[in-house]
């Protein structure tokens, strides 16, 4: 199989990783019998050629689970990129050239769409919002909304639609939200815990509701601020009292976005805005495979 390397700004998604994920998906679609279908009409030995096209405009994401869900059928398939992830697609452009044996491709066709009609999708809409705040100092970044099992892909479309990642699980950053500042006793008492448990490489996020935690919140040493469900006015000031100790804090908005208020809220002067929709809302790019 042909490994052309991905866009340069892209990282390289793990190949273990992958194969895993397709592996997981043909099982799921085999069952213990296999594609009866193709098996009964499609000679064992017939070769084709196929187009993997974009029958609406998008941006690509997903090309190597695609290539490996053929490759893995027929080792000597040929798969030709022509649109690279992280590059838009316009209605009826060729994505991609498959050659190689019609059961293997027939077979993992379906493996293939859903992975990267899935990712597609996400990068297409990430893209929309990226768009809408060109201009202003503000990322779009996601969440942890991810469809379960496939977070590592979703949060790779995010970054092929122009997005920042935001933390990849619970484990890599700390995030102290509301129910934490409940459970704990305080935001004090939250953020204080956080501080003598962490390592000093990890990073530390608070979440605030209001103003007045926000002050509370920035008398800490914390790397990043939440602001929940601010308003673009709101949100000025909150990125005004950040400044006016220093700006050392990224500001964070959340809450209430979608593509009718997201510029009012990168306006506003904050850094990321994160949004859950861009993983678990986006419509699936409609995605062909032809002979």
């Amino acid at each position: 199989m042909s490994k052309p390397a991905a866009s340069p700004s892209l990282p390289r998604l793990p190949r273990p990783l992958v194969q895993r994920a397709v592996a997981d998906a043909l099982a799921e679609d085999l069952g213990q019998a296999g594609d009866i279908t193709t098996d009964a009409t499609v000679p064992a030995d017939r070769t084709i050629e196929a187009t993997l096209a974009a029958r609406k405009p998008g941006v690509v994401s997903g090309l190597d689970l695609a290539e490996e869900a053929f490759g893995v059928l027929d080792r000597h398939v040929v798969f030709e990129r022509l649109i690279d992830d992280g590059r838009a697609a316009p209605a009826g452009a060729i994505i991609a050239r498959i050659s190689g044996n019609a059961r293997a491709i027939l077979t993992a066709e379906r493996v293939a769409l859903n992975f990267m009609g899935r990712m597609s999708g996400i990068a297409t809409l990430t893209r929309t919002y990226v768009d809408k705040v060109a201009g202003t100092k503000a990322s779009i970044v996601d969440t942890r909304k991810t469809t379960p099992g496939l977070r590592a892909f979703e949060k790779y479309a995010v970054r092929c639609g122009g997005g920042r990642n935001h933390r990849t699980g619970l484990f890599d950053a700390i995030l102290i939200k509301d129910n934490h500042i409940v459970a704990a006793g305080g935001l004090s008492a939250a953020v204080e815990a956080a501080r003598r448990n962490a390592g000093h490489m990890v990073k530390l996020e608070v979440e605030v509701d209001t103003l007045d935690q926000l002050r509370e919140a920035l008398a800490f040493d914390i790397d990043a601020v939440l602001l929940d469900n601010m308003k673009p006015a709101t949100l000025r000031d909150a990125v005004a009292i950040v400044a006016e100790r220093g700006g050392r804090v990224l500001t964070e908005a959340s809450g209430g976005v979608d593509l009718t208020t997201v510029r009012a809220i990168a306006e506003s002067g904050v850094d990321l805005i994160s949004i859950g929709a861009l993983t678990h809302s986006a419509p699936v790019l409609d995605l062909g495979l032809d002979f």
